[in-house]
């Protein structure tokens, strides 16, 4: 038996296509100039405040992963993920059975939770484009919970359980790779790849548990900025509803889930197929 198919080499080579891209960007002069202009900035903070507010962060994000993993609308979606399984598959009973089906079928099952959360993000986006303060208070911490919530799900149709230590920090680092700038991709793309490459424990991690840095600080500007063009522009209203705040407020959150999905896909498609080839290799 060859260790992989006809389609599952096709996709495979798609992922390989799309990595060259991360590995090989390069950033045009205007965006350098901005990156590093952010970074200096930040860097005239003090060292100490500069590791509390990404110790902080990190905190929240894991607190965050923490309730998601653990709600009942988490579960109810994993065992939604299982009953599509078995509509291809009568024997899949738990999440890594699902490492059982076929490519495409989990690729199936994977576009529907993309799809669904894709949507989350347009419409949350258009809710915090009305301008009001609450819905603008809330978007940040809305928009970490759709795209947190959907890294753990497509980790979960691919066979891979968030519940344990190394799958939780991996389904953390896979969000903050995905939200970084494209010129900084590469790095976190290339810790994912050297995490599977070690020879540890599978089911602990034993890498560093700091997730945020310094590269990643564009993120959370570019939600400040958001709200400040959503506020500059509610007030211009089409028939009496700010059409133009919400749509950039639908597009910009979109835009985000859609690098958030795509990445996530491609790595926990690569595990898959990585997995495969070495058990049939």
């Amino acid at each position: 038996m060859p260790p992989l198919t006809n389609r599952e080499n096709k996709v495979l080579t798609d992922i390989r296509q799309w990595e060259n891209k991360i590995l090989n960007y390069e950033s045009n002069d205007l965006r350098l100039t901005y990156e590093t202009y952010l970074e200096r900035s930040f860097s005239l903070l003090p060292e100490n405040v500069q590791r509390q507010f990404f110790s902080v962060i990190d905190s929240w994000l894991f607190y965050l992963h923490g309730i998601i993993q653990g709600s009942q609308f988490q579960m109810d979606a994993k065992e939604r993920i299982l009953s599509s399984g078995r509509a291809f598959r009568k024997d899949i009973e738990k999440i890594k059975d699902l490492k059982q089906l076929e490519i495409d079928q989990l690729q199936y099952i994977a576009e529907q939770q993309i799809a669904r959360h894709r949507f989350y993000s347009f419409a949350q986006g258009g809710l915090a484009g009305m301008g009001s303060t609450l819905l603008l208070g809330t978007d940040i911490p809305a928009m970490a919970v759709i795209n947190l919530r959907v890294v753990q799900l497509i980790a979960s149709v691919y066979g891979f359980d968030v519940n344990t230590p190394f799958e939780m920090m991996t389904s953390l680092k896979v969000f903050h790779t995905a939200t970084l700038p494209p010129g900084i991709q590469k790095e976190g793309w290339l810790s994912l790849i050297k995490d599977l490459d070690a020879d540890g424990d599978p089911y602990f991690y034993e890498g560093t548990e700091e997730i945020t840095d310094i590269t990643w600080l564009e993120q959370p500007v570019q939600q400040i900025l958001k709200a400040i063009v959503i506020i500059l522009f509610r007030k211009k209203l089409v028939r009496g509803v700010p059409l133009i705040s919400m749509a950039i407020g639908a597009g910009t959150n979109y835009h985000l889930t859609r690098k958030v999905t795509d990445l996530a896909h491609k790595y926990y498609q690569l595990r898959y197929l990585m997995e495969k080839e070495e058990f049939f290799g």
